[in-house]
């Protein structure tokens, strides 16, 4: 069982930056891949960035490369996303989300995470 837990969510100005901490815990956690997702006001929740769990290898939301960056310390059990030259259309709850096979993830976007943290909001404005 893994438990995830986001935080560093808020209102930030266009151009600004924010990173976003997922805590895990659950001793397997570092076998996992780690991802962001998020969901806009009215919008789907949508794929942001995924991490293998040796943190070796990511992937994005093509959109995205360039601003944003997907890191984790599995010594501290934290993944994060770090968020660059924001824009009002980024504003959305980011949700934290944890799944057991990298190439799953990567086919099948959030049907392919297993557990999921609760979110956190992100608020950019213009």
């Amino acid at each position: 069982q893994v438990q995830l837990v986001e935080s560093g969510g808020g209102l930030v100005q266009a151009g600004g930056s924010l990173r976003l901490s997922c805590a895990a815990s659950g001793r397997t956690f570092s076998t996992y891949t780690g991802g962001w997702f998020r969901q806009a006001p009215g919008k789907e929740r949508e794929f942001v960035a995924a991490i293998s769990w040796s943190g070796g290898t990511t992937y994005y939301k093509d959109s995205l490369k360039g601003r944003f960056t997907i890191s984790r310390d599995n010594a501290k059990t934290t993944v994060y996303l770090h968020m660059n030259s924001l824009k009002p259309e980024d504003t959305a709850v980011y949700y934290c989300a944890a799944g057991r096979y990298y190439t799953d993830v990567l086919v099948r976007g959030a049907d392919g995470m297993d557990y999921w943290g609760k979110g956190t909001l992100v608020t950019v404005s213009s």
